[in-house]
């Protein structure tokens, strides 16, 4: 996404990159830099402003900002449009112009460091954690990983195993929440628990304390498993990995 925060520059570097162009277009230019905290910043409350200068793609927003200046009793600013700068070497899912949106967006991957060795951890299998929220895509790229060999484990599939008549922690929860979260055939009714401790903070936590060191457990296990199956990459799959 190109507006992922860690392709954002720093507004010091943007401005700085600012005053190097402007000094370099005229440097007896004067110019005063100011941080823009709206859409609209000062072009309609400036009275001292005659002219803004738009792109064909920024040239509605000259006239929104004349329409506001109207609105505020100040003259409408002269709109000068400039043609956009074409990019001859943007790739197929770049803008064809010359755009930071491109440039943040090569940045990609730049971020990354070699993984650290760890002496403390095994070096094989080598455990990639693969995190986020509900439709996040997390599944379709394990799905990716497990088809170029890695060794996949799905942390909400061993979550409803903790909870199964037998299962790690079938008998805390049980013992925690009462009769009532079962159903006929014993096994835990999850909309019912569920009810019971999402609303209460103190309640999920008690949950929590339960079942998350069991689906670590289970997890380590299958890290276990993965390195006697000789796999060189294990992915674990987990919603709340960082909790």
């Amino acid at each position: 996404d190109k507006v992922l925060m860690e392709l954002i520059e720093p507004y010091e570097l943007r401005v700085a990159k600012l005053r190097e162009f402007l000094e370099d277009v005229k440097p007896s230019l004067r110019y005063d830099i100011v941080p823009l905290v709206d859409p609209y910043g000062p072009s309609v409350t400036d009275p001292d402003l005659q002219c803004l200068v738009v792109s064909e793609e920024t040239r509605r927003g000259g006239e929104a900002v004349n329409k506001k200046r109207l609105e505020n009793g100040l003259p409408e600013l002269a709109l000068y449009e400039i043609l956009l700068m074409k990019d001859p070497d943007h790739s197929q899912n770049e803008e064809e112009k010359i755009s930071s949106s491109s440039l943040r967006q090569r940045l990609l991957g730049t971020l990354l460091r070699p993984p650290r060795q760890d002496p403390a951890l095994p070096s094989r299998p080598y455990v990639i954690g693969l995190t986020g929220g509900t439709g996040s895509g997390k599944t379709s790229i394990a799905k990716l990983l497990g088809h170029l060999g890695a060794f996949i484990i799905d942390a909400d599939k061993l979550g409803h195993a903790v909870y199964v008549p037998g299962g790690p922690a079938y008998e805390q929860v049980v013992a925690a929440f009462g009769a009532e979260i079962l159903n006929e055939d014993g096994t835990i009714n999850r909309k019912v628990l569920g009810a019971k401790v999402f609303a209460n903070q103190e309640r999920l936590k008690s949950l929590t304390d339960i079942v998350w060191p069991e689906i670590a457990r289970m997890a380590k296990e299958q890290i276990g498993e993965a390195g006697a199956q000789g796999k060189a990459v294990c992915v674990l799959d987990a919603a709340v990995l960082l909790e």
